[in-house]
């Protein structure tokens, strides 16, 4: 008997739902970058951190391979609808987000679903936000204590967003949202 596609129909209606609620809250993030960058910089880990969110959901929602990117990339076509301006940095995002999220899925055969490994992607996910976002922010104009104090808000950003992701994910195969379409037996 042939094994269902892993992306069905059902599987990327799933994923499409979480994108756009997803991508409602990158669409936000996005029209709030430059003012936080302007006013409270230091807090800007927080603001991209939410940007794991349609990854974590997905997986943790519906523990398949795929389910990250193919999140990721909806939520990015939403957040474009929202923030245009910001589109190709939502798209590049998704990839980077995504592919770092299925990455670390598929290095332990997508067999293991513990908290820990989500959080292992978040925590890579907030060291390359860091890097990143420390000189996009003139951070080294910052005082060293503020330098350090946002690296640290940089890196838990994605973490704390993970937990919050893990959370929605596991609501919503307590709803019943992963459970496998079936279809009755030939008798």
């Amino acid at each position: 008997m042939a094994r269902p596609p892993v992306l069905s129909t059902r599987v990327l209606l799933v994923c499409a739902a979480i994108g756009v609620a997803t991508g409602l809250l990158g669409g936000i993030a996005g029209w709030i970058t430059i003012p936080v960058l302007t006013s409270l910089p230091l807090v800007y880990g927080l603001v991209l951190g939410v940007h794991v969110l349609p990854g974590i959901v997905a997986q943790e929602t519906l523990r398949l391979p795929w389910v990250a990117l193919a999140a990721h990339l909806l939520a990015a076509l939403v957040s474009s609808a929202i923030a245009p301006i910001y589109a190709a940095q939502f798209l590049g995002t998704a990839v980077l987000f995504g592919g770092i999220q299925e990455l670390v899925a598929a290095v332990v055969r997508y067999r293991t679903w513990a908290a820990w490994r989500f959080f292992v992607s978040a925590v890579v996910i907030g060291l390359i936000v860091a890097a990143a976002v420390f000189f996009a922010a003139n951070l080294s104009a910052m005082l060293p204590w503020a330098q350090i104090v946002y690296l640290v808000i940089a890196v838990l950003g994605p973490v704390a967003w993970t937990a919050v992701g893990l959370a929605i994910g596991a609501g919503l195969r307590r709803a019943g949202v992963a459970r496998a379409g079936t279809r009755p037996s030939p008798r």
